[in-house]
């Protein structure tokens, strides 16, 4: 079979990746990455104290790049002869976040210095004017369209289960101090409940994936006010964000990538419909 061309959304976006250590955290354990050809971006908020919270994030990171980015890579080429064809061999999202908790998980349970190690994550691909959405844990996804700023992703946290249980409102849970107690982390059992939603897209939004050092420090509404201030530059949003984070005391590793969209990334007819179907897929 022929190969198809490649197509590459990298020059459909506009995007920054940082990573802070913060004010008081002697180390990171935070990891970002991404494949900005398959438009596809990953953060992890690691824990488990000293190394074991960066290894936990580390194999979150690299594992979900890999597999999506073969994944979608394989269906670009049209590699779909019947034994190693792209639907055989290849795995969703969630297939690849939920394979790497198994190895987290794993490696947690047979290195004793990893004992306890565990990573929330958010994560998202874009294809065919449509962003597909997955997190676990309260690393967050927010998005920017038209000057409104909203949170899409909600946080698997006890806080937010008493939000939807109607004992806090949304801005009293923003000013509480109890904000990091997770319910779901990539690593802690061996099988792992994945998030996934998709939405549509639109040129001109902007996506924020961020660990919760920065809503941690920074309110809503302050970094709604950075975005769009600074809207004509993601580098200069990024480096104001972290700023902000530091300077209203940095007590956590702050992460963040921001996604501007420049334009319209249409699927050619085929090259993405299973990969659109596989994000479907219940788990």
């Amino acid at each position: 079979m022929r190969p198809r061309s490649y197509m590459s959304l990298r020059k459909k976006f506009a995007f920054v990746e940082m990573t802070d250590v913060g004010r008081v955290r002697e180390h990171n354990e935070d990891d970002i990455g991404s494949d900005p050809d398959i438009g596809f971006w990953v953060l992890a908020d690691g824990m488990g104290g000293y190394n074991a919270g960066e290894v936990a994030s580390g194999i979150a990171v690299k594992t979900t790049i890999d597999l999506v980015s073969e994944a979608c890579r394989r269906e670009n080429r049209g590699d779909k002869e019947p034994e190693t064809g792209f639907m055989r061999q290849t795995i969703s999202l969630r297939d690849a976040i939920m394979r790497a908790n198994k190895i987290i998980h794993q490696t947690a349970q047979s290195q004793p210095q990893c004992e306890g190690m565990g990573t929330t994550l958010v994560a998202c691909l874009f294809y065919d004017n449509k962003i597909s959405i997955a997190h676990v844990g309260d690393s967050r996804l927010y998005r920017m369209r038209d000057n409104r700023f909203e949170q899409i992703t909600m946080d698997h946290s006890l806080l937010q289960e008493l939000v939807d249980r109607g004992y806090y409102s949304q801005e009293e849970a923003q000013r509480s101090t109890n904000r990091n107690y997770v319910t779901r982390a990539l690593g802690v059992e061996p099988h792992v409940d994945v998030e996934i939603q998709e939405i549509e897209v639109e040129k001109g939004d902007y996506f924020l994936l961020c660990s919760d050092g920065l809503p941690d420090m920074v309110e809503d509404e302050d970094i709604h006010l950075t975005i769009n201030t600074f809207n004509t530059s993601v580098n200069t949003i990024g480096e104001q964000l972290i700023k902000l984070t530091n300077d209203n005391g940095g007590r956590d590793n702050d992460s963040i990538i921001v996604v501007r969209v420049m334009d319209s990334f249409p699927a050619h007819a085929g090259v993405f419909d299973k990969v659109r179907n596989l994000f479907r897929q219940s788990g």
